[in-house]
């Protein structure tokens, strides 16, 4: 069942995570202060909604490269087995994103971000501000309109600039992250 992010209020901090990557290397909010800002984007390998953008995500990962990005999920990796790290390795390769791919096994990161689906997407300013929450574009799977990144290219070039991202945010959408029971 589909899902709209929860539009967390601008100008929230970055909630602290430390979480390893697919190699095992831990990788945790310090490791991103002082610079133009942080994309942080809850993924998973299953879900159709996360599937639609991938390719469309690794393309704006590689456009703004030098804002750094994380991709995290929280899925339950024992009940949906497309989301263990092997599997979100090979959607990574797939779908072209360099940045890394983190796991949150006990949810908790999840939670303290407040993400409610795949694809959820918080970029943070450089004060580590949340300057923008809600979706790629307005496109999903079957609606026809353009997968185009537009919203989130917005809001990075804003970021980038140094400067707020203009409202409205249009709520993401996708599959409910599957939280343990």
């Amino acid at each position: 069942m589909a899902l709209n992010s929860l539009m967390v209020p601008l100008g929230t901090p970055a909630p602290a995570f430390s979480l390893p990557d697919l190699d095992g290397k831990t990788r945790s909010l310090d490791d991103y202060r002082g610079g133009p800002g942080l994309l942080v984007v809850f993924a998973c390998n299953h879900c159709p909604y996360v599937k639609h953008v991938e390719a469309e995500l690794g393309r704006v990962f590689a456009e703004y490269a030098d804002v750094p990005a994380v991709v995290i999920c929280s899925n339950d990796a024992v009940a949906y087995p497309d989301d263990a790290p092997e599997r979100l390795r090979e959607q990574a390769g797939r779908a072209g994103w360099a940045p890394p791919y983190l796991i949150d096994e006990s949810q908790d990161v999840a939670r303290a971000y407040n993400a409610a689906c795949t694809p959820d997407f918080f970029l943070y300013d450089a004060e580590l501000k949340l300057a923008y929450r809600g979706a790629l574009d307005d496109s999903s799977p079957k609606n026809g309109k353009p997968l185009d990144g537009v919203h989130l290219r917005r809001a990075l070039d804003a970021v980038r600039a140094g400067e707020a991202v203009p409202e409205p945010h249009y709520p993401s959408m996708g599959c409910g992250i599957k939280w343990r029971e």
